[in-house]
């Protein structure tokens, strides 16, 4: 056994049975915590009143260490009288002064019996916090030779002096606080990691993806004004609709955006569904005509009316009919778009096309936000909407393969039975 290991036995033998028996139920909670909560300010108050519970402590406190700085601050402070929150505003403290800072310096624990008396008390903390200090137990905290910072209990409950067996419990409540602190830092340090590398590369891919548009919109202002200049209709002529195209993928692009960054809750109202499947083809007939896709339309068996957000749909149809546009060959390409009511009133819509389908390895991320198979010509948003807006409906979407061989795109939206109540 371990010189510490040993002590530990030592002072436990030393307990009164009742002493024994709330110790060791306070630390099997603490454990519990551990496991259990992922809350790290949740998990390190409870600890520190579990800690001030079982050294029988008026107050506790936690002072974690800033490497920046070279200084402790109040991450915590329990107390029943007194203003923590000023002491967690306001105090900060050098390693080696007072004597929680002194304790972080020597890596030792500190029991005082009279903290007003010992030459390393810090009276402005009591004196910001309005607290009385007698006692004083601090304890450091060190995860793998490393500095956490220092757990205190203060004012023994009847007076006198913290116990021996107080300082190897409260020791043990620091090595679990350390170890909890530190894991955490380190979780927090790898997600934001994780979050800045996800950042840059979504910032690189819309970047990609403008500059992309940026550029037909500025070669066809430069032969705009070269037919202007010379008077030439015919270079107007050609420009125009590389113009007016790269002006609705502007519109398209923000129109994502502005859909995948906030909840919406869908505008409900009724319309013609067929009237939205035209004004899609309209919108995508330049490409449809451009690469000479043909197209198949089956709106007969879909309700006179369905009940929906209008300009939700239109989104979605519209980015899955673009996606299958951009998919198909460059010659005998074939779409086919389906609108139907099914049996429970729900609204069914499909787009298929005969493209080279969506891999099974990559079937499950389709949907995730700045997730691409088009490389700088695509944002990764457009199937990410797509998908909030369906579910936002309470619908859902699937992805499969298509009689035609390509992808088929299943929506379905759910309706209001007539008598039913609205749904939420």
């Amino acid at each position: 056994m371990t010189q510490h290991a040993l002590e530990t036995a030592a002072w436990l033998h030393e307990l009164a049975p009742e002493d024994l028996r709330r110790t060791v139920d306070v630390l099997y909670r603490v454990h519990r915590l551990v496991a259990l909560v992922t809350d790290l300010p949740t998990l390190l108050h409870s600890i520190l009143d579990e800690s001030k519970q079982v050294a029988q402590a008026e107050a506790s406190s936690l002072l974690l260490y800033d490497e920046i700085t070279n200084d402790l601050y109040f991450e915590v402070a329990l107390g029943e009288t007194g203003d923590q929150s000023a002491l967690k505003r306001e105090v900060r403290l050098k390693l080696g002064e007072g004597i929680a800072g002194t304790a972080a310096l020597q890596r030792e624990s500190i029991n005082v019996a009279d903290a007003r008396n010992d030459g390393r008390f810090f009276k402005k903390a009591d004196e910001t916090s309005g607290f009385a200090t007698r006692s004083l137990l601090a304890v450091p905290l060190v995860d793998r030779e490393q500095l956490i910072g220092v757990l205190e209990v203060v004012n023994k409950i009847g007076g006198g002096s913290f116990s021996n067996a107080d300082l190897h419990v409260v020791e043990m409540f620091a090595g679990l606080v350390a170890t909890s602190v530190s894991n955490a830092r380190l979780i927090e340090k790898n997600l934001r990691a994780e979050r800045l590398a996800a950042i840059g590369q979504a910032v690189a891919g819309l970047a990609h993806h403008t500059k992309n548009i940026i550029t037909g919109l500025s070669g066809s202002v430069d032969l705009m004004d070269q037919g202007l200049s010379q008077n030439n209709s015919e270079f107007i002529a050609r420009s125009w609709p590389i113009f007016k195209r790269s002006s609705q993928r502007i519109a398209n692009f923000v129109e994502d955006m502005l859909s995948f960054s906030k909840a919406r809750v869908p505008v409900l109202e009724s319309f013609d569904v067929r009237g939205v499947v035209k004004e899609v083809c309209d919108t995508v007939s330049g490409t449809i005509t451009k690469k000479s896709i043909a197209l198949n339309i089956d709106v007969d068996d879909v309700a006179r009316m369905i009940r929906a957000d209008q300009r939700g749909i239109y989104r979605v149809l519209l980015n899955l009919v673009s996606n299958a546009a951009d998919a198909v060959p460059r010659s005998g390409g074939h779409i086919r778009i389906l609108a139907m009511s099914a049996d429970s009133g729900a609204l069914v819509l499909e787009v298929a096309d005969n493209g080279p389908g969506v891999p099974d390895a990559i079937a499950r991320q389709i949907f995730d936000p700045f997730f691409s198979t088009k490389g700088s010509q695509g944002t990764g948003l457009g199937l990410a909407v797509t998908q909030k807006i369906v579910v936002e409906h309470g619908g859902q979407i699937t992805v499969s393969r298509a009689p035609e061989g390509g992808a088929l795109f299943r929506v379905v939206i759910p309706q209001e039975r007539e008598g039913q109540e609205p749904h939420e």
